[in-house]
């Protein structure tokens, strides 16, 4: 059994994966390259034992990459797959191994121009087709865009879907206005949820923000269909991934043994179905 999950890091090399959106002036912390051997330390400072690799950028290449580079403490990788094309035929390129390292997919919803991508029938179809590959869907997504997410996963019950960063909170404007989209989407069964991406809350002193957020989350969801990840590195923009899990650690203090459990292994474990 895997002790330790962080669900949500990510690796990059600018060189081949370029990613313009660093600000080398506001984002300095992270305005460099990081490998194999930076997420063997973080994991190391935080006790945990392996991680998920997500992508950082919409591109086949990117993905291949991942997955062909395998490190020692990477469980499985989100990759990305163009789901307005023939998503059979993108899976049927990979290798019998890269095809194992595989564990789900994930598109850049919130900065997508079309709003209204994740409604598209064609995304549809191919959502659907990832769950009859026993892929995930990772929902990236604002605010304000939960609630098309809810009604996508309504529409395809039998795909999984994790929103990460718990449905976009650090960027939202209208904290009711969130606490309703992400009880929307849990009321969906086949939905679950990602504490992470919220470093920034811990740094700015947002503590009764965040208490708040993970308590509508352990509510809505239940402990079961939540799963850390630090969102490293992008957490150096804001307490730093220790400090980040020492407030998860915190937050879920009270629960159970076994429901914490679920929280740091069991859910992004069942869900991403590693070491299977």
């Amino acid at each position: 059994m895997i002790r330790s999950v962080d669900a949500h890091v990510h690796l990059w090399n600018r060189a081949t994966d370029p990613q313009p959106w660093i600000d080398p002036v506001t984002m300095a912390a992270i305005d460099r390259d990081f490998a194999h051997g930076d997420l063997e330390r973080m994991l190391d400072s935080t006790g945990v034992e392996v991680a998920v690799v997500v992508q950082s950028i919409n591109s086949a290449a990117e993905t291949r990459r991942l997955l062909t580079q395998p490190g020692p403490r990477v469980a499985g990788v989100v990759g990305w797959a163009d789901l307005t094309g023939d998503v059979a035929a993108q899976l049927d390129e990979l290798d019998a191994a890269a095809r194992r390292r595989l564990v789900g997919i994930r598109h850049l919803v919130h900065v997508d121009p079309d709003p209204d991508w994740l409604g598209r029938p064609d995304v549809g179809a191919a959502l659907d087709r990832l769950a009859a590959a026993g892929l995930g869907f990772d929902l990236v997504v604002r605010s304000w865009q939960l609630p098309l997410a809810a009604t996508v996963a309504a529409a395809h019950p039998g795909v999984r879907f994790v929103v990460d960063h718990l449905g976009g909170l650090a960027e939202a404007d209208d904290d009711d206005g969130w606490e309703a989209g992400l009880r929307e989407l849990a009321a969906r069964p086949n939905t679950y949820a990602k504490i992470s991406g919220l470093a920034g809350l811990v740094s700015r002193g947002e503590g009764a923000r965040l208490r708040r957020a993970v308590g509508v989350a352990l509510e809505a969801f239940g402990p079961d269909r939540l799963m850390y990840g630090s969102d490293w590195p992008l957490a150096e923009l804001g307490a730093g991934p220790v400090a980040w899990r020492g407030a998860v650690d915190e937050l879920i203090g009270e629960l159970s043994p076994a429901e914490r459990q679920a929280v740091v292994s069991g859910t992004a474990s069942a869900f991403y179905r590693l070491g299977t």
